[in-house]
């Protein structure tokens, strides 16, 4: 199977949305697709054994629609193109409500003294014929509201309806009808009826919905500001070194490999490792975190972030598409065309809700025609009813929040995934935090080594030397702080062979033709491997929090090394913050207990699960889902990527290994746990930004439709005139769409 995401045209309502969908999916081959309206996307996946995207695209195309794939090289050119595109739509539609204006001013206007039973002075009389408004209106309808004729009548093609389709029946028939009093208006006497025309109704209903599409545009075009922040932040040029000499080239002519020279206040072009100098960076605008870092040769460098103080020279490694800005703008453009479970609700609704608009709308006018014998006001509520119900607010409640949420997410250095995740945060009752790298800094070092007297054959730099030569072939981050110790006493490495990982336990393996064993105290224990002539020392060691590793060399215990990681200077206060928001901290370590409960009293958490080997991890998290929990899993190691994806929610720390990365569903760029508290609060702030959404939404349609159907007319007199309908059913969806931009003004609460 294989994904894509397509850049959408065409759409008016969360209609067209159902209709695209329904396109694609009937495509053979094609596996699942999801459109989103705010985001004008839709993601598929398909077999490419019997489908393509040009298949694909043609389905769209014959729905009504038009689709592109969207570019890998999500940073420059597709978004300039899109750019262009939107700003001539833009100038279009501006064109069309200037002109659909004046002409419905003067048809107001011309109006007045028929709908006030008012003699204005000085108003033309020729302002108000018929005729007049006839050919004024007709510009309106099938030029500057051609839209909706046209999409209408491909709905129609379709054997569907979608908003266009109430506004071209609301509007069609109000002209339609108005024609008859115009051209036989002594019919319409001899019956004893009046010969009203509503020409000035449907042009003013057409041109309130094009400024309402316009203001919508404009407000939807402001959520898709982090991606327009985020690309504009490469450079634009590199200094590239080759055959010695310095040139400036343009960013796409960087290849990986090239070497790069970076002054002071230089954007650094592409992603790299530092071979030469040193100097201070400031990775906020990727990562979140204020503070500058140092890097020194072997440091890894992220394009598009700010060289502070010194010059130093960088090796290319990730170029183009591959950069780590151009994976976060990709995801982040995946997450803001995903739909969350509460959209899908909306979506079930829009899909019913235009054809039972319309048989309201029947029934309505079957109503009054019947118990009033009165085909004006039978035409009114109709024309009243069909406009104001239009689903089109409802459609943006939720897209438009989540495009503002993820991208706000992203300016605080946090990848969401998805949508369905942060729709999920905000019901997360426990945290579960992985202590090495997640709690602590990730980066153990060797505090203390004590041998056997007498056994180690008065040699400790030997000792260490076929140790480090072990675990200089394990990933584990207490492996790499042996080997640094090891290295920094001098000890130069052998060869292992026969080198052997056992999960949760430790490693073995042969040096110099010595079997060498290294690993926990229980693992020592199961190996009925003596370990008395350490106990005491072992016991100390762990009763001050440090872990404590065991070296035996042929089955004999030679060696203890205690090994301290700090906890981050901010956990506690992230720990904190996240209990004061109702949250159950849990910590889950495969270190043994002792030490585990030094740390957890550090940063004040009570429940602790310790000895978790790797395969267990998952199935912790499981047992407190099967508590009724709602968990999120924090971590950074590949052996927390089983428990990332059984979670809930996974959180991974960005500084992690990619593998994590890739089984979280939230990565926290910065490694902060900071990050986690935003998070929540970020989740929690979206989820309210819909709910008050989907009510703007609701209550236009739940009050206006019973309102315009006449419902009030029985006990007060009121109708309610179809142009009133028409300008505020094309204002709630602007203001559905003005309410979730103030997501932008999100600020993360301080941490006390």
């Amino acid at each position: 199977m294989e994904d894509t995401t397509l850049k959408l045209r065409g759409m008016s309502c969360a209609s067209c949305a159902n209709n695209i969908e329904d396109a694609i999916r009937s495509v053979p081959g094609v596996e699942a697709c999801s459109v989103n309206f705010g985001a004008e996307q839709a993601a598929v996946t398909y077999d490419p054994g019997k489908t393509d995207v040009a298949e694909i695209q043609e389905a769209v195309d014959a729905a009504g629609y038009s689709a592109q794939p969207l570019q890998d090289n999500v940073l420059a050119p597709e978004d300039d193109a899109d750019r262009r595109v939107r700003q001539a739509e833009h100038r279009e539609l501006t064109h069309r409500v200037g002109v659909s204006g004046i002409i419905s001013a003067v048809l107001v206007i011309g109006s007045l003294p028929a709908m006030t039973g008012l003699s204005i002075p000085l108003l033309p009389m020729w302002l108000h014929h018929p005729w007049l408004q006839f050919v004024l209106t007709a510009p309106v309808l099938f030029w500057a509201g051609s839209s909706f004729f046209v999409n209408a009548w491909k709905a129609l093609k379709r054997h569907t309806a979608t908003m266009d389709t109430l506004v071209a029946v609301g509007t069609g028939t109000a002209y339609l009808y108005s024609l008859f009093p115009t051209f036989f208006p002594q019919w319409f006497i001899a019956q004893g009826l009046n010969p009203d025309v509503y020409f000035e109704a449907a042009s003013v209903i057409i041109t309130l919905l094009l400024l309402g599409r316009l203001l919508e545009g404009r407000a939807k075009g402001q959520t898709l500001d982090a991606i327009r922040k985020l690309s504009g932040l490469q450079a634009r040029t590199a200094r590239v070194i080759r055959q010695g000499r310095e040139i400036d080239l343009p960013i796409a002519q960087v290849v990986v490999g090239d070497v790069i020279l970076v002054r002071p206040g230089e954007k650094i072009p592409v992603d790299g490792e530092i071979i030469e100098g040193r100097s201070t960076i400031d990775e906020a605008m990727v990562t979140g975190e204020s503070v500058p870092v140092t890097k020194q040769i072997g440091d890894e460098v992220i394009g598009a972030t700010l060289n502070k103080t010194g010059s130093f020279k960088f090796r290319a490694t990730r170029v183009g598409k591959d950069t780590f800005l151009a994976q976060i703008v990709k995801l982040v453009q995946q997450a803001q065309g995903s739909k969350a479970p509460i959209q899908r609700l909306a979506d079930q609704v829009t899909g019913w809700f235009v054809p039972a608009v319309i048989a309201i709308a029947i029934s309505t006018f079957i109503l009054w025609y019947n118990v009033m014998g009165n085909v004006t006001m039978a035409l009114i509520t109709t024309v009243g009813v069909l406009i104001i119900a239009c689903p089109c607010a409802l459609g943006l409640a939720t897209p438009t929040s989540i495009m503002v949420g993820t991208g706000k997410g992203a300016e605080n250095g946090i990848l969401i995934k998805g949508a369905e995740s942060l729709e999920l945060a905000h019901k997360l009752q426990t945290i579960v935090l992985d202590k090495t790298g997640t709690i602590t800094q990730g980066k153990p070092t060797v505090t203390d080594f004590v041998t056997v007297r007498g056994t180690a054959d008065h040699n400790e730099l030997n000792l260490l030397r076929i140790a480090a030569s072990i675990e200089r072939n394990s990933e584990h981050p207490l492996a790499e702080a042996v080997v640094q110790y090891a290295q920094a006493q001098g000890a130069i490495l052998a060869d292992a062979q026969e080198f052997n990982a056992v999960a949760g336990s430790g490693v073995q393996g042969y040096v110099s033709d010595q079997w060498i064993q290294i690993g926990t105290h229980r693992w020592m224990t199961e190996l009925n491997i003596e370990t008395r002539p350490l106990q005491q020392q072992w016991d100390q060691l762990e009763s001050l929090g440090k872990t404590v590793i065991w070296i035996a060399v042929d089955g004999k215990a030679e060696a203890i090394m205690g090994i301290a990681d700090a906890v981050k200077p901010s956990s506690v206060a992230a720990i904190r913050a996240l209990q004061k928001l109702g949250l159950e901290v849990v910590m889950l370590t495969g270190d043994n207990r002792r030490t585990a409960d030094v740390i957890a009293r550090e940063v004040n958490i009570q429940r602790v699960f310790a000895e978790v080997r790797p395969d267990q991890k998952a199935a912790t998290v499981e047992t407190l889902q099967r508590e009724g929990k709602v968990v999120a899993m924090v971590g950074d190691g590949i052996n927390d990527a089983p428990a990332l994806a059984q979670a809930d929610v996974g959180m991974a720390i960005g500084t992690g290994t990619d593998v994590a990365i890739a089984a979280s569903d939230i990565t926290l760029i910065s490694g902060d746990l900071r990050s986690i508290v935003t998070a929540i609060q970020l989740s929690r702030a979206t989820i309210r930004n819909i709910q008050q959404n989907l009510f703007f939404a609701f209550i236009y349609n739940v009050a206006g439709i019973p309102i315009a159907a006449g419902i009030l007319y029985p006990l007060f007199g009121w109708l309610l005139s179809p142009i009133i309908a028409g300008a505020a059913m094309a204002f709630s969806s602007v203001s559905v769409v003005t309410n979730a931009l103030r997501l932008r003004n999100f600020q993360p609460k301080p941490l006390s």
